[in-house]
């Protein structure tokens, strides 16, 4: 009996000793370790591999990108138009480098946790195999033949025997359920620091396509400003500087018209209009350095020559967000080559306010706004030598200055 007693016992710790035998699921919960849990480990790191291949094919050529815009350079427009679809292609690697960056951290995460239950799966399984080990020595060789023969009865033996290979098919089942959850081990560490060689190079693409960004802007800038300051060019550049600021009015205008066609059709059909309430605006970017130019007649800073500037410009690290000043419905948000991408929000009562040379625009037409949504980022699109914010307030046609609406403390 008492052999019988331990021989159960043996039995017992076996079947537990391979119950426990688990890995994490996607879930985070523990399931049987299986060859398909070692299967999707090493899909998860051809995975990652081939995220890294990639990675390193998606990288932004500025070399390239600098020699293309080398035949554009005698036209500044279509100079400027190139180099600005440039920086947007830069600007949506970057969102996918920022988007892999976040995927990926969550994915190291749960191989963390994958790792840290396959690890104490492994543990676990170890301490029981050797409480087996241990007991099979103490009981010595004779043990299974002990047990069958201390049957009663030929049937009694038989169940016994059935007993002692259901014993013998547990060991094997235990130790290739250990040898499995230790590979399983190995694949969860082989996993993680595929995830994380991943991580790094995306994290490293950012900084590299955001120096790529700063760089095919600085061009920019010094083409700018060369173009501006040659004495050669001076009275066609300021022609040119000219031609643009109409360009804009000529745009704004246009919008402006459009919209008072709009109103005129909506009191016509049930009386509604849009009208501006009076209340503050919030300021329009989210932080800047410095105020780089001022509304109002000024010296320009390249051509030398006394030109009224229609807003204040903000100067602030590309990306940083845009906010709408107030309440209001978008009028336009596009894309021109004076302006950049920009948008113009129609506030009512014949007010609006204008957002120009953004990275990126959040909105579209007739969309409607509240105060402080953000609508855009920095950026340097258009007729722009660096990172900032162009804000333009117009009301009843005419451009009027920022600061009658806003405060220079944030």
């Amino acid at each position: 009996m008492k052999k019988l007693k331990i021989f159960i016992m043996c039995i017992l710790c076996t079947s537990l000793a391979l119950g426990m035998v688990g890995s994490v699921d996607a879930t985070g919960g523990v399931g049987s370790v299986t060859s398909q849990s070692i299967k999707d480990k090493e899909n998860q790191i051809k995975k990652a591999e081939n995220e890294l291949d990639e990675l390193e094919d998606m990288l932004s050529d500025v070399k390239a990108m600098k020699k293309s815009l080398e035949t554009k350079k005698s036209n500044l427009k279509e100079y400027i138009a190139e180099l600005d679809a440039n920086l947007e292609i830069i600007m949506g690697k970057i969102a996918e480098l920022e988007a892999l960056i976040v995927t990926k951290e969550a994915e190291i995460e749960q191989a963390e946790i994958d790792l840290a239950n396959a690890q104490a799966q492994e543990s676990l399984q170890y301490e029981m195999l050797k409480a087996h080990i241990q007991m099979m020595y103490e009981q010595g060789d004779m043990f299974f033949y002990d047990v069958i023969i201390s049957g009663q009865g030929i049937s009694d033996i038989l169940t016994k025997m059935e007993y002692v290979n259901q014993f013998v098919a547990y060991d094997k089942q235990v130790w290739d359920s250990y040898i499995l959850n230790r590979e399983l081990v190995e694949y969860c560490k082989m996993t993680l620091d595929a995830e994380k060689v991943v991580l790094d190079e995306a994290k490293a693409g950012v900084e590299s396509e955001k120096d790529a960004l700063e760089e095919l802007i600085a061009e920019k800038e010094a083409q700018i400003v060369a173009y501006d300051s040659d004495i050669k060019n001076k009275e066609q550049a300021i022609k040119d500087y000219e031609e643009y600021i109409q360009e804009q009015e000529e745009v704004i205008a246009a919008l402006e018209k459009a919209v008072e066609e709009e109103r005129k059709q909506l009191i016509a059909q049930s009386g509604a209009v849009l009208t501006y309430d009076g209340g503050a605006f919030v300021f329009p970017v989210a932080k800047y350095t410095r105020v780089s130019s001022e509304f109002g007649w000024r010296i320009h800073p390249t051509l030398g020559v006394n030109k009224f500037h229609n807003g204040v410009d903000l100067a602030s690290p590309t990306g940083t967000n845009i906010y709408a000043a107030y309440d209001g419905i978008v009028v336009a948000a596009t894309y021109s080559k004076t302006m950049g991408n920009y948008v113009m929000i129609n506030h009512g009562s014949g007010l609006y306010t204008i957002y120009m040379h953004a990275s990126k625009l959040y909105v579209k037409k007739d969309d409607i706004v509240l105060r402080g949504n953000t609508i855009a980022a920095v950026g340097s699109t258009g007729r722009s030598t660096g990172p900032h914010l162009h804000f333009g307030v117009r009301k009843d046609g005419t451009y009027v200055s920022p600061w009658n609406y806003i405060s220079k403390k944030k």
